[in-house]
């Protein structure tokens, strides 16, 4: 009952109250990045959603275009940095998944979606995570983030998935707001985003 009818209800109706809220926060950050980096704002990519359907996600943009003499795109830890690595670190880059949300792509608690090339990798359990709408935050997020490993990560989805609720989803939301002002488990231990995921 709570996953098929109240959770939509609330996550949109939250979405578009955050986003009257925020607007002023969004065009302050479109101000910044513009005149930081110029063009494009936001990023764009395709991402699974629930039972595999792909959707595009909105961030603000956080990397630099900075390239090498090939022309080339430098690596991650070159590109994000100044500005960008501000607003990552504060995760204003998530608030243009407030459409996402709204549009009923996503949800504010769920798996987060993540690369259309690892849908083939994942084993029987891992699938799980692709039982419900993708979330701008999770079990996992709350749990280490980006600072724990992949398999960590696959299951405590599918924890969440076993064991979704009103309550669980409430103290996630809680505890992601603690970790935002902490600023925690943004980095992996070796990398500043996250290694890909490989397979198992």
């Amino acid at each position: 009952m709570y996953q098929k009818f109240f959770k939509p209800i609330f996550d949109r109706l939250l979405a578009l109250i955050l986003i009257i809220i925020f607007l002023p926060f969004m065009i302050i950050v479109t101000i910044l990045i513009y005149l930081w980096d110029g063009k494009p704002i936001t990023f764009t990519q395709s991402r699974p959603g629930k039972d595999g359907k792909i959707f595009k996600i909105y961030k603000f943009r956080t990397m630099t275009n900075d390239k090498d003499e090939n022309g080339n795109l430098l690596a991650d830890e070159h590109r994000l940095k100044g500005i960008g690595k501000f607003i990552r670190s504060t995760s204003l880059d998530e608030l243009p998944q407030l459409f996402n949300v709204l549009k009923g792509d996503m949800s504010f608690v769920g798996p987060r979606p993540l690369l259309v090339e690892y849908l083939p990798l994942y084993n029987e359990r891992q699938k799980k995570r692709h039982d419900v709408k993708p979330g701008i935050t999770g079990w996992a997020q709350v749990n280490g983030r980006n600072a724990i490993s992949w398999k960590e990560k696959f299951e405590l989805d599918a924890w969440y998935v076993e064991h979704q609720s009103f309550w669980l989803d409430m103290k996630i939301l809680w505890l992601t707001f603690l970790k935002v002002i902490q600023r925690d488990g943004i980095s992996s231990n070796t990398s500043v985003t996250m290694e890909k995921f490989k397979g198992n």
